[in-house]
């Protein structure tokens, strides 16, 4: 299976082979974008997970670190 996204980034193609034939899944979102997985070289492998929540626009990286207050005293 093989993703790729457009250039503004509301546009995912997916092809993969169902036994038969190749297949082409596109999806479009009217609003946002696809958040994409930053690739480290060149090539990402994800989840069946993650690929289900970037076909629903749904971010699953992992939120930034904050600073968290330590207690004094």
């Amino acid at each position: 299976m093989f993703c790729f996204r457009g250039r503004r980034g509301n546009l995912l193609k997916v092809i993969w082979h169902d036994g038969q034939g190749a297949c082409l899944f596109t999806k479009r979102l009217e609003r946002g974008r696809f958040i994409w997985p930053s690739p480290a070289e060149g090539v990402v492998t994800i989840s069946s997970a993650q690929l289900g929540y970037l076909l629903s626009g749904i971010d699953c990286r992992p939120p930034p670190e904050t600073w968290r207050p330590t207690s004094v005293g």
